[in-house]
């Protein structure tokens, strides 16, 4: 069997666990398939050294990570209006099962996610050195595509005596903030090794800045009870942002929270310099100045 073949198995298996998911119910791990294909799929569709597809099956396959977000972002939405169904999603299923044959026209009209490098964390510092990229001219107004939707999670269900934790992540200080294009956070939980403990969750674009601050006001739903944690740890904020220049997301910096530091209330958390450290071992901060990422903790337990 050749490697595209069970390339395309493997995304296969992947959309029907997703939509099995979906059908029974379970909708944190539907989400969480879901994005997980719909990365692998952009990152097929934006590759320029993939011989295995052609530019329309790119195309294709771009049009089918679009549809998987949407799907996702329909059951992450409190109302009851659903944008894009499963029963629609599942028609996608013979198409990736058969991508490398498939030729009719496309059942919904969707656009790929407009192509921007697609990096793994901390890949981007690879590829520059961080500078603080000045605005030039009146450039920086220009209207970019819009990002794909965020990927943030629904509660978990309570359990007796388990404590679930909602961080609302309210605004973050930094110098440069009126300059940054497309601005969200990707949230983790790691242990003290940096392995995810939980799926990684992103933001939506923050649509408000003002002065040195740019807003987020959304609350993000911890994946896993507090009483599962292992000691040691750590929930992390990185904050990211597109440079036009470059095509791709860079991330700018990072905090994060320890075990000690999770209590109900108000909390300001200082912002360090990337790459992103998740062992938090040479930790190194992003300036002197007075400038945090702001948070608000909300503990539910279930007696």
């Amino acid at each position: 069997m050749s490697d595209v073949h069970k390339t395309v198995q493997k995304w296969h298996a992947s959309f029907k666990k997703g939509t099995d998911f979906d059908s029974w119910g379970q909708l944190v791990e539907a989400i969480d398939e879901y994005q997980i294909l719909a990365r692998q799929l952009q990152k097929e569709a934006q590759s320029t050294n993939a011989p295995d597809f052609t530019e329309e099956q790119k195309k294709t396959l771009g049009k089918i990570a679009t549809c998987l977000e949407m799907r996702s972002a329909s059951l992450q939405c409190t109302q009851s209006k659903e944008e894009f169904k499963l029963e629609e999603l599942k028609e996608l299923e013979p198409i990736i099962k058969n991508i490398q044959t498939f030729n009719k026209e496309f059942p919904f009209d969707v656009q790929p996610v407009p192509l921007r490098k697609i990096l793994a964390p901390g890949e981007e510092e690879n590829l520059e050195v961080e500078e603080e990229d000045a605005a030039a001219g009146g450039g920086a107004a220009e209207a970019f595509p819009p990002r794909a939707p965020g990927t943030l999670l629904p509660r978990l269900p309570s359990e007796p005596g388990m404590t679930l934790l909602t961080i609302k992540i309210e605004k973050i200080g930094l110098k440069d903030a009126g300059q940054c294009i497309d601005p969200y956070m990707t949230i983790s939980v790691k242990d003290l090794n940096g392995v995810d403990l939980n799926p990684v969750q992103d933001t939506p674009v923050a649509t408000r800045k003002e002065d040195t601050y740019i807003h987020f006001n959304v609350d993000v739903e911890i994946q896993r009870h507090l009483e599962k944690l292992p000691k040691g740890a750590a929930i992390f904020f990185e904050f990211k942002h597109y440079k036009p220049k470059k095509r791709f997301t860079s991330t700018k910096c990072f905090a994060f929270l320890e075990m000690d530091e999770i209590k109900p209330g108000p909390i300001v958390i200082e912002l360090y310099k990337k790459p992103t450290d998740f062992k938090r071992k040479k930790l190194q901060l992003l300036t002197k100045k007075p400038l945090y990422l702001h948070l608000h903790q909300t503990l539910q337990k279930d007696s």
